[in-house]
């Protein structure tokens, strides 16, 4: 058997990893308004967040979505920083 990798660009980063970096990056407040879900906007929490985000697939979608957004933009300001200016 060969070692295969997962191409999926989530593989192995949990719901509870991505709610924690989606607020620690945004914020409560601005989370809620890129994802209007009221887990978000009405006294949030991470814990409520998770049980909600679990059960709701196109919520839970939302959320991935929004992760792999902030990954690529955070990757691509590394980039730019590492070359010089032009």
């Amino acid at each position: 058997m060969t070692g295969t990798s997962s191409r999926d660009p989530l593989h192995g980063i949990t719901l509870e990893m991505m709610l924690n970096e989606l607020v620690a990056h945004f914020g409560w407040p601005e989370l809620g308004q890129r994802i209007s879900i009221r887990c978000f906007t009405d006294d949030p929490s991470v814990s409520s967040s998770l049980k909600f985000l679990r059960k709701t697939p196109w919520a839970r979608q939302k959320v991935e979505s929004l992760y792999g957004f902030m990954r690529r933009e955070q990757e691509r300001a590394s980039k730019s920083r590492g070359q010089p200016g032009l």
